[in-house]
Formats: C-alpha cells, sequence, structure tokens
C-alpha cells in the first residue's frame, strides 16, 4: 500500500507525554509517561515505520513493587553491546522522583529494573537523557531541584556514565532559568519554604560538528507558557548559551490550536532528516497527543515551523539511486 504524501499533527490520538522515539533497524518505537499505572507493565509504547502511523505495544517496563512507585515519568533507551537500557523515574506526582535503569534484549521489552538508583543522594530527579559522544564516552543528562540562586526551581545538569548503570559522581549544572517564561508556578510551597518557581526540564543533547545542541522545554507543563529551546556549547559540560531568553526559541503554545508543545526528543526520519517529536495539549486539554515537525539545521542553529496543524509533507524513505 502506498503512504499518503502528507501528515498531520498529531500522529496518534493516545495520550503520549514526554514522548521519547529511537530508530531501530527499519522501525521507530517512542516510549512515553504514565501515570497511576497499576498494570504489572508500566510506561507507553508505539511502534511506527514512518514516524507518521503509530500502533500500541503493551508496556515495556516490568512494574516495580514499591509504594512510591505510582507514576512512571520521562523514559528514554540506550543502546550498547546488544542490550537496551532505559533510564526513567518512578514516584508519586511529583515526589520521591529519582532516575533507575532497567535493561532488555529488545526495543519493546519487557524492561527489568537493575535494582539500581542512579542519584540515591538526590530527593528528586527526573527526565534522563543519555548522550554518546563522537570518543564513545557516555553522559547522562537530566533535570534537579536547585533552592539557591537568582531563579529558584528545577534545572539541567550532566555527568558521565561510569558504566550504562552508574554514574561518576561530578554532576556539573548546564543550565539554569533565565527568563520569565520558564516559570513554573509563583509562590510555590517546596521543601518547607515558598518559592516563585522556574522549571527547565526533558534535556535532548545532538552533536553538529564541534557544537553541542541541548534542547529542553521550560515553564508549567500544565499551561501555555510551556515550550521548547535550546543552548548551544561547545562540550558536554557546556558552558551553554541559551539561544533567546525572552521566549521558546523552537516550540510555543498556539492559542485555540496546540496548547503547551513541550519535552522534545530528535530523531533522524526514513528521509535522513531529523525531525522534532515531542508532546502538546489538544484545545480542550484532555491529552498530550504526540506531535512530529521536521527540524532544519541553518547556519544560525536549528529551525522549525512547528507546532504545525496543517498538513505537512510526510517522511518517505529515500528512493534507492538508480545507475
Amino acid at each position: 500500500m502506498r503512504s499518503a504524501s502528507t501528515y498531520t499533527n498529531p500522529v496518534s490520538p493516545a495520550d503520549f507525554p514526554d514522548p521519547f522515539v529511537m530508530r531501530v533497524g527499519e522501525a521507530y518505537y517512542g516510549y512515553a509517561t504514565e501515570l497511576h499505572t497499576r498494570r504489572p507493565r508500566a510506561l507507553r509504547l508505539m511502534r511506527s515505520h514512518d514516524l507518521v502511523h503509530w500502533a500500541p505495544l503493551p508496556g515495556p517496563l516490568e512494574r516495580l513493587d514499591l509504594a512510591t512507585a505510582r507514576d512512571y515519568w520521562a523514559p528514554e533507551v540506550a543502546f550498547r553491546e546488544g542490550s537496551f537500557v532505559m533510564y526513567y523515574s518512578a514516584g508519586i506526582g511529583d515526589k520521591h522522583h529519582q532516575i533507575r535503569a532497567a535493561t532488555a534484549e529488545r526495543p519493546e521489552g519487557p524492561f527489568r529494573d537493575t535494582g539500581r538508583v542512579l542519584t540515591p543522594d538526590d530527593p528528586f530527579t527526573i527526565d534522563p537523557h543519555p548522550f554518546r559522544d563522537d570518543d564513545g564516552q557516555w553522559y547522562l543528562y537530566y533535570a534537579r531541584d536547585f533552592l539557591e540562586g537568582d531563579r529558584v526551581g528545577t534545572a539541567l545538569v550532566v555527568d558521565r556514565l561510569v558504566d550504562m548503570v552508574t554514574l561518576e559522581g561530578n554532576r556539573q549544572t548546564v543550565l539554569r532559568a533565565t527568563a520569565d517564561w520558564q516559570l513554573f508556578k509563583k509562590q510555590r510551597e517546596m521543601y518547607g519554604a515558598v518559592y516563585d518557581w522556574y522549571t527547565l526540564e526533558g534535556p535532548f543533547v545532538r552533536k553538529r560538528g564541534s557544537r553541542y545542541y541541548l534542547f529542553y522545554a521550560g515553564g508549567a507543563w500544565e499551561t501555555e507558557n510551556y515550550g521548547v529551546s535550546y543552548a548551544v556549547g561547545d562540550s558536554p559540560f557546556g558552558p551553554f548559551e541559551d539561544a533567546r531568553g525572552d521566549r521558546p526559541a523552537l516550540l510555543q503554545t498556539i492559542p485555540g490550536a496546540v496548547i503547551g508543545p513541550g519535552h522534545a526528543s530528535v530523531v533522524e526520519g526514513p528521509d535522513g532528516n531529523d525531525y522534532l517529536v515531542y508532546h502538546a495539549w489538544d484545545p480542550a486539554k484532555t491529552a498530550r497527543r504526540m506531535c512530529v515537525d521536521r527540524l532544519e539545521w541553518t547556519p544560525d542553529g536549528p529551525r522549525t515551523n512547528g507546532p504545525t496543524t496543517t498538513p505537512q509533507p510526510a517522511p518517505h524513505a529515500r528512493s534507492p539511486r538508480i545507475e
């Protein structure tokens, strides 16, 4: 059957928060947050062959037997030496979340938790992102809470992975909130005090040439100020310079059409181009649904015309060259 020449966001009607998409062979696997799970297998999983048509699969992760593990957030998966490693956090609402690792032989799982908490000394760590540099060194970016500085809140750090389930223990801060649009909530009660709380989360790194592009989401995930921006650095540890401070550089709300586009990952499409995969609320705010928009690399950095709501060219596989 011939594929359609266009597609329109969202690419699936399912609730699919914090989407991470990876390519394995000719297939794409999309992993997502799951709240209030009571099923034996946690998290959400879909599969596609073109980034446009998605089919649901059973939950990929065996649920933890822990009273504090009800909500499973923002999984990302890395592949190394024949094994798939899933990084995620588990907790109850915005409490108890710490980063864990699980392994599987196949991208659809079942992933089994290793029993290792990668961030045992932090009360709240979320949104792990594994990144492999050109020299083979792996890093883990993630979000944690900061109670000092001009803009208290959640922000981004990085640490080296000694092996795929062990951090070096020398984390470095890579990005803190600097702009008003990154406000999560005024007068938020946290850690026994009240703060104007700012949030940066959902880190994702792509290297282009010698430069490192740190994509991130900022603001309040339930509201219109949530969006996607990026910062640029010359090493995995930065320092990173934010692309634009006054508003999100890549994705922001379109009133009445798309609310709170955010928590993006980047994946190469079947046509060889990069695509930004993210979630966005429908206008009635019934679900955060997966959207896909092409990411253009320009001399001035990454650009996208998203969030789109009109038909877009479908990312068809390249035709074989005929000599």
